[in-house]
């Protein structure tokens, strides 16, 4: 908690300050101003000065930037879609359902294979879901400093809490600093967690535009006390709605002395200069050389009081500990060329030194040896295009390792066509193969059954894409992806332990996503509907066939339009499928065929309001939890969430 509330002090005192220096206003066209002020809920921001008058600021001009440097603007309204983003991850969830406490991880009923690369990760993928990596990471250019504060309240015990603020030195130069804590001791016995993502940023340019920067700092920690779900007698007291067991802490599960945590830290920066720029109304040609240099520390551990047979035999009863950790250095220069005729080209070479160890060599009793390492360097080069011709945006990057033990490549194609003021259509093509997850190559563990080294073959994923984005009609995104030596973790033969296995047949997986909202006068449905279908031998990939969100609400402006109400509810459903289990030891899922998951309706009935720039949400969770029976799981033996009532706020402020 010493970073939250650091972080809120410095966003207090920093506002304090500037609060006391007259700043100017921005001026704006007086119709737009005039809208704006009759628009509760409208992108502005404005406040009075001393002298009573009103002042308004181009909201426009307070920017965020992606990692690909895409530009938005600061958003303050109160929409549909901000509601979906209300949660702890602060994203759409659309396609995940969490476990039953906050800071648990989320089973998948979909994926996407559109974020490509040509190195393996360290694994745990379970506990990643609220570790931001390079891609993730927003930058800021803003005219004056601009603080969130974000609150929510957890499931017992314990709040989620986001501050942020950034700010120019000057034109050219941009600091942020945010971190977000969350603690929450759940209604399950032995399901506390405790996360923590604290972060910088720094974003300059110089003032001929010649030289640019930008670099974070990432430190992130994800701390989970496991249970490893209920027992089978516990199973069938939750489904059969035992009145005793309605209080959830008094049901029985697998174990209460173990824990895991994933814990990150990243240094990055990028930067590049122009040697050419020549810009003029016939040409604008820029010579730029890059480099951009990634330090990343990963380590997992699982701890245990003493030894559970639900993971088998171990070396040692009592004080288990598996501590895995891996070191990432990372190296890019890149050599770009920009002219109007050919666009953008950008040629780059990258390296990588990798280091992914334990404490100890293990040796095995059957003669095998698991080693303390996997320890290498990888030397890629590739390249990147992107141009728009006859208005068609096209993108083109690919990479390929070219030296070191972990092969591996990638290419990526797209492009966009605005037909009109509406209708905006894509495609793309995704084509990678990289070795799998170093957990799946290598893994020590105190539990016997789970030591094992492996020489998987690389996976290979082809992709197709095509996507419609129309408020008029409707938005659609439709894929195709082909898997072969599609690598999982196996629970498919009842009684065994979990093993890395390698499927040997190609898997097919095709998914449509369709979403629309009908405006009747003050009310709105919104609705979002995924299909999916996959090909395979045995139950090795396993998804949902349906999943569908339907939101019903009404907004409208109150006393005298200075505050905005929107309220509705939502319906959440997913068909029954063989959903994957979840396993504390490794931090991941695993394919499993004996336990059907899904089938059970949610709903959600909501009232959000906003004041000003304060938006405020209230929450009442899985209403229907109590009446329509309770064979409502997140994964097999892991229940979702009962009838809970939840609140917060996001306040943004402008100094």
């Amino acid at each position: 908690m010493k970073y939250i509330l650091f972080v809120i002090i410095t966003c207090i005192t920093i506002s304090a300050v500037q609060a006391q220096k007259k700043l100017q206003p921005i001026p704006k066209d007086k119709q737009q101003l005039n809208q704006q002020r009759a628009d509760g809920n409208a992108n502005s921001d404005s406040e009075k000065d001393k002298t009573g008058e009103r002042k308004e600021y181009d909201i426009n001009l307070y920017k965020i930037i992606s990692h690909q440097r895409d530009t938005t603007a600061v958003d303050t309204t109160l929409t549909i879609e901000k509601d979906y983003k209300y949660n702890y991850l602060r994203k759409d969830d659309f396609g995940l359902i969490p476990f039953a406490n906050l800071g648990q991880t989320y089973n998948s009923l979909t994926y996407s294979f559109d974020r490509t690369q040509a190195f393996p990760d360290i694994g745990m993928r379970a506990k990643h879901f609220n570790y931001d990596e390079v891609e993730d990471v927003k930058y800021f250019n803003v005219p004056t400093p601009t603080t969130e504060l974000f609150f929510k309240t957890a499931m017992e015990q314990g709040q989620l809490l986001e501050a942020f603020i950034t700010m120019n030195t000057s034109k050219r130069m941009n600091f942020s600093i945010a971190y977000k804590g969350m603690r929450s001791l759940g209604k399950y016995q032995n399901v506390l967690s405790s996360t923590g993502n604290f972060k910088l940023t720094a974003n300059y340019r110089t003032k001929n535009d010649r030289y640019g920067l930008r670099a974070h700092f990432y430190s992130q920690d994800v701390l989970n006390n496991e249970n490893g779900g209920l027992t089978a007698e516990a199973v069938t007291d939750f489904v059969t709605g035992v009145e005793e067991f309605t209080d959830r802490s008094r049901l029985a599960v697998q174990f209460q002395n173990a824990e895991n945590i994933l814990v990150g830290k990243r240094y990055y920066l990028e930067h590049d200069y122009k040697i050419v720029r020549q810009k003029d109304s016939l040409r604008d040609n820029n010579l730029r050389i890059g480099h951009t240099f990634n330090y990343e520390t990963k380590y997992y551990i699982f701890n245990q009081d003493s030894e559970n047979e639900l993971f088998g035999d171990a070396f040692v009863s009592s004080s288990l500990r598996d501590r895995t950790q891996l070191r990432k250095l990372f190296n890019q220069a890149s050599l770009s060329y920009t002219t109007k005729t050919f666009g953008d080209v950008k040629f780059k070479a990258n390296h990588t030194k990798y280091n992914y160890f334990f404490d100890k060599i293990l040796y095995t009793a059957d003669g095998n040896v698991v080693p303390n390492q996997l320890e290498g360097d990888v030397i890629a080069i590739g390249g990147q295009w992107q141009h728009t011709i006859a208005g068609i945006r096209l993108k083109a990057d690919l990479l390929a390792n070219i030296s070191g033990e972990l092969g591996g490549n990638y290419f990526t194609g797209s492009a966009r066509y605005k037909l009109n003021e509406d209708i905006d259509l894509g495609a793309s093509i995704v084509i990678n193969s990289k070795a799998p997850n170093f957990n799946f190559l290598v893994n020590q563990s105190d539990y016997i059954a789970y030591n094992w080294r492996n020489s998987f073959e690389n996976e290979r994923t082809q992709s197709i894409n095509f996507s419609l984005k129309s408020k008029k009609w409707l938005n659609a995104d439709v894929s195709f992806t082909s898997l072969d030596n599609f690598t999982y973790f196996s629970g498919l033969t009842d009684g065994a332990q979990i093993s890395p296995q390698q499927s040997q047949d190609a898997i097919t997986y095709l998914k449509v996503k369709v979403g629309r909202e009908f405006r009747y006068g003050k009310f709105a449905l919104n609705n979002t509907i995924m299909y999916q279908q996959v090909g395979q031998t045995g139950d090795v990939f396993n998804v949902p066939e349906l999943v569908t969100r339907n939101t019903i609400y009404y907004t409208d402006k109150w006393f005298k339009k200075a505050l905005f109400i929107q309220t509705g509810i939502t319906f959440n459903y997913f068909t029954e499928y063989f959903g994957d289990a979840y396993s504390p030891l490794l931090g991941e899922f695993y394919s499993q065929n004996q336990q059907k998951i899904g089938g059970f309706p949610r709903f959600d009935v909501f009232i959000n309001a906003k004041v000003r720039r304060t938006r405020i949400y209230f929450k009442l969770e899985h209403l229907n939890s109590s009446f329509t029976g309770y064979e409502f799981f997140s994964a097999p033996n892991q229940p979702y969430r009962d009838f809970i009532i939840r609140f917060g706020l996001v306040w943004n402020f402008f100094s």
